[in-house]
């Protein structure tokens, strides 16, 4: 009777506590209904509408640029524009994969910096058993890929790059080691139907390359290569730059338009010591950003509670407003970004070609009977500049002298692809349909663009999308030359 009558008394106890707290932490979490709207979460897309423009951009790809691609074994030459292995078909998947992708937002940064308490805050996941694991230690030793999925599973990286359903099949030339620390984790998430994230183990500074067991750097490059948007995530504790950092800042060069820094944490000081706080992380990183337009730095703290009282509560607020409309200017704008991707890509596929025909044709040019084919080609490979070879293709096309590849890579290419394997551009036509020149053209000049276009002139922004992200400012497009 007596235990009877305490859990009686004990039961409405517990449940009241369990209510206290709950409240308790009600009141201590941000109100996240402006992530919502800024990336308007709520509203309808036309999936329709989107799935038939990727559609038409795979048919132009494959019509007309994926068989100038295996004719001349571009892939060979360049390895971070587009996935695909020699001797696949024109219908292979693993290509697709990367064409119907979404955008890619990658987190990078030192250890214990909040990078996965930042996929945390923006996707919802804290206090749920599928929050990504953080602390104050270095936590995170995967690379893990955030994505969309009927429903909450994990998948294990030799999954991931077995699927050539998915974008992430090349990732199998890193070795298994890799592989074991490649995770991915997909989720019936609204954002994450428009967007893909990404998040990298911490940079160490006192830890070598060979103790990961595979190569850290190359990993990063290959999803820095594919990244829409790239977030380099300090806190006001771990300024120091060391090799790796170093290391890394050299990968992102060229890429400085997709960079953004993001100085997390900032309610933990004073505002006097965080303004200090700024200027040294400039500082730190000026040796490395070598550029005349600085990337954007967002400072606020990106975590799900409150702000610390008597700090800069509105700045950090509209800081990361801005940067949630950074990030939904990737999102809007990823159609038009995978368009102008495959166009710039044709072009050079298309360069590629033409100055693989031109070696092909000097090469026969200076052929006799007497002439020994190795000496003869060698010569034409050590000094192309002898033969005309790239200011031939100058001359004669409408080809820019910055989009030139290096004349080194080419006595590589050849080292490994005999120069007699190759047909030149005026027999590389059909009976039945144009030639591959013609084809690569005419997509180059006429249908992506046209493509492109007729996204543009459909688009019809409404009151709450403005209001987001500024209709009166042209978004920067990375694939376009203002």
């Amino acid at each position: 009777m007596k235990v009877l009558v305490s859990l009686c008394i004990f039961v409405p106890l517990l449940a009241l506590a369990t209510a206290e707290e709950e409240a308790i932490l009600e009141s201590i979490l941000r109100d996240r209904s402006h992530i919502e709207e800024t990336l308007r979460l709520a509203a309808d897309e036309k999936a329709g509408d989107y799935a038939a423009a990727l559609q038409k951009l795979r048919k132009i790809y494959h019509n007309s640029i994926r068989p100038m691609e295996q004719a001349y074994k571009y892939n060979e030459l360049r390895q971070h524009e587009i996935s695909a292995y020699p001797g696949r078909t024109l219908g292979d998947s693993a290509t697709d994969g990367e064409i119907t992708s979404k955008p890619m937002v990658l987190f990078l940064g030192p250890w214990s910096v909040g990078k996965s308490s930042m996929v945390n805050y923006l996707l919802g996941l804290q206090d749920t058993p599928y929050q990504l694991y953080t602390g104050a230690e270095p936590t995170t030793s995967e690379f893990t890929v955030i994505m969309h999925g009927e429903k909450i599973r994990t998948v294990e990286g030799i999954v991931m790059a077995a699927d050539s359903s998915r974008s992430f099949s090349p990732l199998e030339k890193f070795g298994q080691n890799f592989l074991e620390k490649l995770v991915g984790i997909e989720m019936p998430h609204k954002l994450l139907e428009r967007v893909t994230f990404v998040d990298t183990p911490g940079i160490i500074e006192n830890r070598k390359q060979q103790e990961r067991g595979y190569p850290f750097n190359d990993v990063c490059q290959w999803f820095i290569d594919r990244a829409d948007l790239i977030f380099v995530v300090f806190d006001p504790t771990k300024l120091d730059v060391g090799l790796e950092l170093e290391m890394l800042f050299r990968q992102l060069k060229g890429r400085e338009s997709q960079i953004r820094i993001i100085l997390n944490k900032a309610d933990s000081l004073a505002t006097q010591d965080l303004m200090r706080v700024y200027g040294a992380l400039f500082w730190s990183l000026a040796p490395l950003i070598n550029v005349t337009e600085p990337p954007r730095v967002y400072v606020s703290s990106f975590w799900p509670y409150d702000y610390a009282p008597d700090t800069s509560r509105d700045l950090f607020k509209r800081e990361e407003i801005s940067l949630l409309e950074d990030l939904n200017q990737v999102i809007e704008n990823r159609l038009e970004n995978k368009i102008a991707f495959i166009r710039q890509h044709g072009i050079r596929v298309r360069i590629h070609a033409l100055l693989v025909d031109r070696y092909v044709q000097t090469f026969k040019e200076k052929m006799s009977f007497f002439s020994d084919p190795e000496l003869v080609f060698q010569e034409i490979v050590d000094d192309p500049d002898k033969f005309y070879i790239f200011k031939s293709i100058l001359a004669k096309t409408n080809v820019s002298k910055f989009d030139l590849p290096n004349r080194d890579a080419y006595r590589d290419f050849f080292g490994i692809n005999p120069v007699s394997s190759f047909k030149q551009l005026s027999s590389q036509c059909s009976y039945t349909g144009s030639c591959l020149l013609e084809k690569i053209e005419r997509a180059i000049t006429h249908e992506l663009p046209s493509l492109l276009g007729s996204i543009n002139s459909s688009k019809n922004p409404t009151l709450s999308s403005c209001e987001a992200t500024g209709c009166g400012e042209k978004p920067k497009n990375r694939y376009r030359r203002n």
